[in-house]
């Protein structure tokens, strides 16, 4: 009886037992990992003309995975992230397969060793105390949207939640009183709580009140009682931000987005001097790292450090020669 290819089992196996039953990843990564690999296994079978169920382990190897990225740069015209966001799911893939398959470890240490490329850094973009405080300002807070909207508003700004962390939370991930604080599932499915200050309690107390006394779970509902869309919620934003502008002049040189709001909250902890790692705690963000952006965009923080470098001696020492030709070729480059 003729051997079935290991490649299939091994993808089949990947998603049902790897990425969902032990990991239990979200929808969101199962969704992204499943498009990487539609997309390389079509790739495949343009270039090797082979079916997808018939791939066997060695055809998936280095030089094929190269050509794949290098190809939806030129003919999809993607960019960096998104090609590192797709070698990422396949060094997933292929980590698992050291373990599943330790004899082809020689040929999944080449593929584990492909490079991710480098990008610019995109600036963050934030908002200013001035510009958050016009914001808040913007919702008629005597009409029951105006309320809800401004609650919404003032609990993203102060917390930093992401947009599918806002619109899932339901009135009991509230929590008031001693240790106040709000509950939340971000990235990874993995639970994080957020401290509220006092001003905001206010404000959440009024609208929880209001809420709970029409009967419905969302902690921000729509008028039909169900959660707030991602489109709604950035609807809104883009009506207040509009409002805030006649009375903020600022805000008209800034694009504002629901993440330019987790941003403002980044940089409103570090502008209080609180710890990269804290914020990172505070963000959900799975490595401090990531927290780093925040400190490049912050301008007083790099004028205080250069107010502490001692100048530099106005006496010229001469042009600098360098003592052999091998440096000569390094400080050429």
């Amino acid at each position: 009886m003729k051997r079935k290819p290991v490649l299939p089992r091994l993808i089949e196996r990947f998603f049902t037992e790897r990425l969902v039953r032990q990991r239990n990843v979200s929808p969101h990564t199962i969704a992204s990992y499943r498009d990487t690999f539609r997309l390389l296994l079509r790739f495949t079978q343009k270039h090797l003309k082979l079916q997808p169920s018939s791939l066997e382990l060695q055809h998936i190897d280095a030089r094929l995975i190269i050509a794949f990225l290098e190809d939806m740069e030129t003919q999809r015209a993607v960019g960096a992230r998104t090609r590192n966001l797709r070698l990422t799911a396949l060094r997933s893939f292929f980590r698992y397969v050291a373990f599943e398959e330790p004899s082809h470890s020689a040929h999944i240490q080449r593929i584990l060793l492909i490079p991710s490329k480098q990008h610019d850094k995109r600036v963050v973009h934030f908002l200013t105390r001035a510009e958050i405080e016009a914001l808040l300002a913007a919702p008629n807070i005597r009409t029951w949207l105006g309320r809800r909207d401004h609650a919404l508003l003032r609990l993203a700004v102060q917390t930093g939640l992401r947009l599918s962390e806002l619109i899932q939370l339901d009135c009991d991930a509230v929590i008031l009183g001693r240790g106040a604080h709000v509950r939340c599932t971000g990235k990874g499915r993995k639970e994080r709580c957020t401290p509220l200050t006092a001003q905001t309690v206010r404000v959440l107390r009024a609208w929880l009140k209001e809420a709970r006394s029409e009967g419905v779970t969302a902690l921000f509902p729509s008028v039909h009682g169900e959660h707030l869309s991602p489109d709604a919620v950035q609807y809104l934003l883009r009506k207040y931000v509009t409002i805030a502008r006649t009375n903020c002049a600022s805000l008209n040189r800034k694009r504002v987005s629901v993440h330019v709001l987790r941003h403002s909250a980044a940089m409103e902890l570090l502008q209080a001097g609180v710890d990269c790692s804290v914020i990172a705690l505070w963000l959900g963000h799975e490595s401090v790292e990531t927290t780093q952006i925040y400190l490049h965009a912050h301008m007083a923080l790099k004028e205080a450090a250069l107010s502490k470098v001692a100048p530099m001696s106005q006496r010229s020492v001469g042009r600098y020669r360098p003592s052999d030709q091998l440096l000569q070729f390094l400080n050429a480059l």
